[in-house]
Parts: C-alpha cells; sequence; structure tokens
C-alpha cells in the first residue's frame, strides 16, 4: 500500500476543512455586535462544526487502527518517525478535547445551546469559577492548535520539497505515487 486510504484522505482533508471553519468562525464573530444575528451564527457554527470535528476525530482514530501506515520511501531517519508520532497524538489529543472542553465551558456557564437543532442543556451546576478555568485552558488549547497545524504542514511540505519522499504524496487525494 502507497497510500492511505480513499476514506482516510477524505477524512483528513475534511477535518482540515472543518477545522478552518470552526477557528473562522470563532475568529469572526468578533467583528459583529455581541448578540446580533451575525455574532449568533458564528458562534453556533464555531459550537456545531468543532463537535463535528470532535466525531470526525474518533472516526479517524477507528480508521488508524483497522488500516496500516504506508511506509514513507525514502524511509525519514527514526527520530523523524518519532516526532511524527508525538505530533499526531498531540493533534488528536488536542482536537478530542478541545470540544468537551468546550461543552463543559457552556455547561458550567449554564448556557444552552442547539446542536443542529438538538437542544443541549446544561447537565452541571453552573460555577463561574470552573468555567473560568476550562475557558482559560480551553483558549490556550485552541492557540496550541494553530501551532500544532501550522507545524504539521511545515513537516509535510518539508518531507515533499526538502527530503523528497511520498510523506505528502500519500495523502494526497487522487495522485499517483
Amino acid at each position: 500500500m502507497t497510500k492511505f486510504s480513499k476514506l482516510q484522505i477524505q477524512l483528513h482533508w475534511l477535518t482540515l476543512v472543518l477545522l478552518a471553519v470552526t477557528y473562522a468562525a470563532m475568529e469572526l464573530r468578533g467583528w459583529f455586535p455581541k448578540d446580533s444575528s451575525a455574532y449568533l451564527a458564528m458562534r453556533a457554527t464555531h459550537y456545531n462544526v468543532g463537535v463535528l470535528v470532535w466525531l470526525l476525530m474518533f472516526l479517524r482514530l477507528g480508521l488508524k487502527q483497522k488500516y496500516k501506515d504506508p511506509r514513507i520511501v525514502p524511509q525519514p531517519p527514526r527520530w523523524q518517525m518519532n516526532a511524527a508520532k508525538l505530533m499526531h497524538i498531540a493533534l488528536y489529543a488536542t482536537f478530542l478535547a478541545l470540544p468537551i472542553l468546550g461543552i463543559a465551558l457552556m455547561a458550567y456557564g449554564g448556557k444552552s445551546w442547539d446542536f443542529f437543532g438538538f437542544t443541549i442543556s446544561p447537565f452541571v451546576t453552573p460555577n463561574s469559577g470552573v468555567k473560568a478555568t476550562i475557558k482559560n485552558l480551553h483558549e490556550t488549547l485552541a492557540n496550541i492548535g494553530y501551532f500544532l497545524i501550522a507545524l504539521h504542514t511545515a513537516a509535510a511540505l518539508f518531507h515533499h520539497y526538502v527530503q523528497k519522499d511520498n510523506t505528502l504524496l500519500r495523502m494526497m487525494p487522487n495522485k499517483k505515487i
């Protein structure tokens, strides 16, 4: 096998698009007056697409167990392989934790929210102290997510253009390698 499965490739790029939408909605909501329809739409998009990313990450983990990763040719040094494993652990952990923290933030803030038409009510006693702690952790981890995405992208481009191996090509749709 020289490439990831077609489904793995599609879900990888779908995850990227959904992460971009989630981050964009978070950043763009600040452009609008609080409680305006545009602000509320951005907030709802951030929440809902963030949960979709969470679901996709679980699906991707399942596929990662089902399919063996294709070999990188020529094989990089062991330290790069280990760094790649750590990077993937960090990416999965970050994008599995962020939605959980976001949901907890809403719950401890005493706020209901709609997930594609289903109302999710607070399931804990509101607590402003816990909410503040979770908010700080959520925002810090979201900023770390930016860094991880950039580093992951830089590594893929480094492999493609400098090391000239098939790392990037293994995840490209419709590219023969």
